[in-house]
Protein backbone atom coordinates (compact mmCIF):
# COMPACT_ATOMS: atom_id res chain seq x y z
CA UNK A 1 0.00 0.00 0.00
CA UNK A 2 1.25 3.21 -0.99
CA UNK A 3 0.81 6.97 0.56
CA UNK A 4 0.54 10.15 -1.04
CA UNK A 5 3.18 12.70 0.18
CA UNK A 6 2.24 15.88 0.44
CA UNK A 7 3.91 19.06 -0.51
CA UNK A 8 4.59 21.45 2.46
CA UNK A 9 2.09 23.87 3.37
CA UNK A 10 -0.31 21.98 1.43
CA UNK A 11 -3.35 19.99 2.72
CA UNK A 12 -5.45 17.70 0.97
CA UNK A 13 -9.07 18.84 0.37
CA UNK A 14 -11.85 16.36 1.43
CA UNK A 15 -13.57 15.17 -1.99
CA UNK A 16 -16.90 16.40 -2.15
CA UNK A 17 -20.08 14.43 -2.67
CA UNK A 18 -22.06 17.49 -4.38
CA UNK A 19 -20.51 19.78 -7.01
CA UNK A 20 -18.57 22.84 -5.47
CA UNK A 21 -20.18 25.73 -3.02
CA UNK A 22 -20.64 28.01 -6.13
CA UNK A 23 -22.89 25.50 -8.05
CA UNK A 24 -25.04 24.17 -5.60
CA UNK A 25 -25.47 27.77 -4.31
CA UNK A 26 -26.77 29.17 -7.19
CA UNK A 27 -29.02 26.03 -7.86
CA UNK A 28 -30.60 27.00 -4.01
CA UNK A 29 -31.47 30.23 -4.90
CA UNK A 30 -32.80 29.43 -8.19
CA UNK A 31 -35.25 26.92 -6.83
CA UNK A 32 -35.84 29.05 -3.67
CA UNK A 33 -36.71 31.73 -6.25
CA UNK A 34 -39.01 29.67 -8.12
CA UNK A 35 -40.95 28.19 -5.35
CA UNK A 36 -41.12 30.87 -2.47
CA UNK A 37 -39.73 34.12 -3.86
CA UNK A 38 -41.62 34.58 -7.15
CA UNK A 39 -45.17 33.80 -5.84
CA UNK A 40 -44.43 36.28 -2.81
CA UNK A 41 -43.38 39.41 -5.56
CA UNK A 42 -46.43 38.27 -7.47
CA UNK A 43 -48.80 38.31 -4.23
CA UNK A 44 -47.26 41.71 -3.37
CA UNK A 45 -47.26 43.36 -6.75
CA UNK A 46 -50.60 42.17 -7.62
CA UNK A 47 -51.77 44.46 -4.41
CA UNK A 48 -50.22 47.17 -5.72
CA UNK A 49 -53.12 47.79 -8.19
CA UNK A 50 -55.08 49.47 -5.14
CA UNK A 51 -54.57 52.57 -3.76
CA UNK A 52 -53.94 53.10 -0.45
CA UNK A 53 -57.51 54.14 0.67
CA UNK A 54 -58.66 50.87 -1.53
CA UNK A 55 -56.04 48.95 -0.06
CA UNK A 56 -57.18 50.05 4.13
CA UNK A 57 -60.66 49.32 3.08
CA UNK A 58 -59.94 45.70 1.78
CA UNK A 59 -58.21 44.74 4.85
CA UNK A 60 -60.14 46.65 7.37
CA UNK A 61 -63.76 45.84 6.82
CA UNK A 62 -65.43 44.37 9.93
CA UNK A 63 -66.29 41.42 8.66
CA UNK A 64 -62.65 41.19 7.53
CA UNK A 65 -60.80 42.06 10.88
CA UNK A 66 -63.27 39.48 12.71
CA UNK A 67 -61.71 36.97 10.38
CA UNK A 68 -58.07 38.12 11.47
CA UNK A 69 -58.53 37.90 14.99
CA UNK A 70 -60.38 34.16 15.07
CA UNK A 71 -58.08 32.82 12.42
CA UNK A 72 -55.09 33.58 14.88
CA UNK A 73 -57.07 33.08 17.96
CA UNK A 74 -57.90 29.53 17.24
CA UNK A 75 -54.39 28.96 15.75
CA UNK A 76 -52.92 29.79 18.61
CA UNK A 77 -55.42 27.80 21.24
CA UNK A 78 -54.66 25.10 18.50
CA UNK A 79 -51.41 25.18 18.78
CA UNK A 80 -50.81 25.32 22.51
CA UNK A 81 -53.48 22.32 23.30
CA UNK A 82 -50.75 20.81 20.49
CA UNK A 83 -47.53 21.52 22.44
CA UNK A 84 -48.98 19.66 25.19
CA UNK A 85 -50.65 16.68 24.00
CA UNK A 86 -48.25 16.56 21.24
CA UNK A 87 -45.39 16.35 24.03
CA UNK A 88 -46.93 13.77 25.80
CA UNK A 89 -47.76 11.46 22.87
CA UNK A 90 -44.19 11.74 21.92
CA UNK A 91 -43.08 10.76 25.54
CA UNK A 92 -44.90 7.84 25.83
CA UNK A 93 -43.78 6.58 22.43
CA UNK A 94 -40.51 6.93 22.98
CA UNK A 95 -40.33 5.69 26.72
CA UNK A 96 -42.88 2.72 26.95
CA UNK A 97 -43.22 -0.22 24.89
CA UNK A 98 -47.15 -1.41 24.41
CA UNK A 99 -48.88 -3.54 22.23
CA UNK A 100 -49.77 -1.28 18.76
CA UNK A 101 -47.06 1.08 19.48
CA UNK A 102 -46.48 1.18 15.82
CA UNK A 103 -50.18 1.57 14.81
CA UNK A 104 -50.42 4.24 16.91
CA UNK A 105 -46.99 5.92 16.06
CA UNK A 106 -48.13 5.55 12.59
CA UNK A 107 -51.65 7.03 13.39
CA UNK A 108 -50.03 9.92 14.01
CA UNK A 109 -48.81 11.33 10.84
CA UNK A 110 -52.75 10.23 9.37
CA UNK A 111 -53.67 14.23 9.39
CA UNK A 112 -50.66 14.01 6.87
CA UNK A 113 -51.68 11.83 4.30
CA UNK A 114 -55.86 12.56 4.91
CA UNK A 115 -57.33 15.11 2.35
CA UNK A 116 -57.93 18.48 3.84
CA UNK A 117 -61.56 18.01 3.16
CA UNK A 118 -61.91 14.66 4.39
CA UNK A 119 -61.06 15.22 7.37
CA UNK A 120 -63.48 17.96 7.82
CA UNK A 121 -66.09 15.95 6.95
CA UNK A 122 -64.96 13.06 9.61
CA UNK A 123 -64.70 15.94 12.02
CA UNK A 124 -68.30 17.53 11.55
CA UNK A 125 -69.91 14.06 11.38
CA UNK A 126 -67.92 13.48 14.62
CA UNK A 127 -68.87 16.39 16.89
CA UNK A 128 -72.02 17.27 15.09
CA UNK A 129 -75.17 17.84 17.21
CA UNK A 130 -76.13 14.44 16.02
CA UNK A 131 -73.03 13.26 15.81
CA UNK A 132 -70.90 10.46 18.01
CA UNK A 133 -68.89 12.87 20.46
CA UNK A 134 -70.98 16.26 19.58
CA UNK A 135 -74.62 14.44 21.01
CA UNK A 136 -72.80 13.69 24.31
CA UNK A 137 -71.94 17.71 24.56
CA UNK A 138 -75.07 18.90 22.88
CA UNK A 139 -77.20 16.84 25.87
CA UNK A 140 -75.56 19.66 28.34
CA UNK A 141 -75.78 22.37 26.08
CA UNK A 142 -72.76 22.92 24.37
CA UNK A 143 -72.42 23.05 20.97
CA UNK A 144 -68.56 21.46 19.36
CA UNK A 145 -69.21 21.86 15.64
CA UNK A 146 -70.27 24.73 13.24
CA UNK A 147 -68.64 27.77 15.33
CA UNK A 148 -65.31 28.79 16.49
CA UNK A 149 -64.93 25.56 18.55
CA UNK A 150 -64.80 23.31 15.41
CA UNK A 151 -61.93 25.28 14.17
CA UNK A 152 -60.37 24.79 16.86
CA UNK A 153 -60.78 21.28 16.76
CA UNK A 154 -59.90 21.25 13.17
CA UNK A 155 -56.38 23.20 13.32
CA UNK A 156 -55.65 20.83 16.29
CA UNK A 157 -56.27 17.54 14.31
CA UNK A 158 -53.99 18.91 11.88
CA UNK A 159 -51.41 20.48 13.81
CA UNK A 160 -50.47 17.42 16.17
CA UNK A 161 -47.90 15.43 13.95
CA UNK A 162 -45.75 18.98 14.19
CA UNK A 163 -45.29 18.97 17.27
CA UNK A 164 -44.50 15.13 17.83
CA UNK A 165 -42.62 14.34 15.04
CA UNK A 166 -40.57 17.30 16.11
CA UNK A 167 -40.07 16.72 20.22
CA UNK A 168 -40.03 12.45 19.31
CA UNK A 169 -36.17 12.53 18.02
CA UNK A 170 -35.09 15.02 20.85
CA UNK A 171 -36.64 13.05 23.52
CA UNK A 172 -34.90 9.67 22.22
CA UNK A 173 -31.81 11.30 22.10
CA UNK A 174 -31.89 12.70 25.94
CA UNK A 175 -29.44 10.99 27.65
CA UNK A 176 -31.34 8.84 30.96
CA UNK A 177 -27.95 9.07 33.15
CA UNK A 178 -29.21 13.01 34.03
CA UNK A 179 -32.48 11.83 34.87
CA UNK A 180 -31.07 9.02 37.07
CA UNK A 181 -28.36 12.01 38.22
CA UNK A 182 -30.92 13.98 39.35
CA UNK A 183 -32.89 11.34 41.41
CA UNK A 184 -29.79 10.79 42.69
CA UNK A 185 -29.48 13.84 44.22
CA UNK A 186 -33.12 13.83 45.98
CA UNK A 187 -34.98 15.52 42.95
CA UNK A 188 -38.38 14.70 42.52
CA UNK A 189 -40.42 13.77 39.04
CA UNK A 190 -41.79 17.22 38.58
CA UNK A 191 -37.85 18.82 39.20
CA UNK A 192 -36.58 16.48 36.99
CA UNK A 193 -39.34 17.21 34.46
CA UNK A 194 -38.71 21.06 34.78
CA UNK A 195 -35.29 21.51 35.73
CA UNK A 196 -33.73 18.81 33.41
CA UNK A 197 -35.81 17.79 30.75
CA UNK A 198 -37.92 20.55 29.79
CA UNK A 199 -34.98 22.64 29.05
CA UNK A 200 -33.22 20.22 26.67
CA UNK A 201 -36.40 19.61 24.85
CA UNK A 202 -37.34 23.56 24.57
CA UNK A 203 -36.45 24.81 21.61
CA UNK A 204 -38.21 21.48 19.98
CA UNK A 205 -41.47 22.36 21.79
CA UNK A 206 -41.51 25.58 20.49
CA UNK A 207 -40.23 24.92 16.57
CA UNK A 208 -43.47 22.55 16.81
CA UNK A 209 -45.30 25.32 18.31
CA UNK A 210 -44.45 27.40 15.27
CA UNK A 211 -45.25 24.98 12.66
CA UNK A 212 -48.22 24.06 14.14
CA UNK A 213 -48.99 27.45 14.35
CA UNK A 214 -48.13 28.65 10.90
CA UNK A 215 -49.99 25.29 9.28
CA UNK A 216 -53.29 26.39 11.22
CA UNK A 217 -53.30 29.87 10.10
CA UNK A 218 -53.18 29.05 6.55
CA UNK A 219 -55.90 25.83 6.81
CA UNK A 220 -58.67 26.00 4.69
CA UNK A 221 -60.16 22.14 3.74
CA UNK A 222 -60.62 20.61 7.15
CA UNK A 223 -62.02 24.18 8.82
CA UNK A 224 -64.96 24.98 6.39
CA UNK A 225 -66.98 22.04 6.74
CA UNK A 226 -67.01 22.45 10.80
CA UNK A 227 -66.71 26.22 11.28
CA UNK A 228 -70.45 26.76 10.06
CA UNK A 229 -69.03 30.08 8.09
CA UNK A 230 -71.15 32.18 9.71
CA UNK A 231 -69.86 36.12 9.00
CA UNK A 232 -68.39 37.75 11.69
CA UNK A 233 -68.58 34.73 14.02
CA UNK A 234 -67.01 31.91 12.66
CA UNK A 235 -65.66 32.76 9.15
CA UNK A 236 -61.97 32.35 9.18
CA UNK A 237 -59.63 34.70 6.70
CA UNK A 238 -58.87 31.87 4.24
CA UNK A 239 -62.51 31.82 3.21
CA UNK A 240 -62.80 35.53 3.03
CA UNK A 241 -59.93 35.31 0.44
CA UNK A 242 -61.98 32.82 -1.43
CA UNK A 243 -65.09 34.85 -1.25
CA UNK A 244 -63.13 37.49 -2.74
CA UNK A 245 -61.73 35.71 -5.54
CA UNK A 246 -64.94 33.88 -6.36
CA UNK A 247 -66.19 37.75 -7.19
CA UNK A 248 -63.44 38.17 -9.21
CA UNK A 249 -62.09 40.93 -6.51
CA UNK A 250 -58.12 39.59 -7.08
CA UNK A 251 -56.56 42.79 -5.79
CA UNK A 252 -58.62 42.84 -2.63
CA UNK A 253 -58.15 39.07 -2.09
CA UNK A 254 -54.17 39.31 -2.64
CA UNK A 255 -54.39 42.37 -0.33
CA UNK A 256 -55.80 40.36 2.66
CA UNK A 257 -53.50 37.77 1.80
CA UNK A 258 -50.75 40.33 1.95
CA UNK A 259 -51.90 41.04 5.49
CA UNK A 260 -52.12 37.58 6.77
CA UNK A 261 -48.55 37.14 5.55
CA UNK A 262 -47.34 39.58 7.12
CA UNK A 263 -48.61 38.96 10.48
CA UNK A 264 -47.23 35.23 10.36
CA UNK A 265 -44.01 36.22 9.28
CA UNK A 266 -43.61 38.71 12.47
CA UNK A 267 -45.16 35.86 14.39
CA UNK A 268 -42.34 33.30 13.03
CA UNK A 269 -39.33 35.84 13.55
CA UNK A 270 -40.23 36.66 17.15
CA UNK A 271 -40.57 32.42 18.10
CA UNK A 272 -37.40 31.99 16.14
CA UNK A 273 -35.45 34.79 17.96
CA UNK A 274 -36.74 33.27 21.21
CA UNK A 275 -35.54 29.84 20.49
CA UNK A 276 -32.14 31.64 19.43
CA UNK A 277 -32.35 33.13 22.87
CA UNK A 278 -33.48 29.92 24.64
CA UNK A 279 -30.55 28.27 22.97
CA UNK A 280 -27.90 30.96 23.85
CA UNK A 281 -29.29 30.47 27.68
CA UNK A 282 -28.65 27.00 27.60
CA UNK A 283 -25.13 26.92 26.19
CA UNK A 284 -25.23 27.31 22.70
CA UNK A 285 -27.04 23.56 22.51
Amino acid sequence: MTSAVLAPGKVRSAKRVLPGFGLTLGYTIFYLSIVVLIPLVALLSASFSLTWEQFWNAVSAPAVVASYELSFTMSFIAACVNVVFGMLIAWVLVRYQFPGKKVVDALVDLPFALPTAVAGISLSALYAGNGWIGQYFESLGIQMAYNPKGIAIALIFIGLPFVVRTVQPVLEDFEKELEEAATSLGASRWQIFYKVILPHIGPALLTGFAMAFARAVGEYGSVIFIAGNIPMVSEITPLIIMAKLDQHDVAGATAVAVVMLLISFVLLLLINALQAWQRKAQGGR
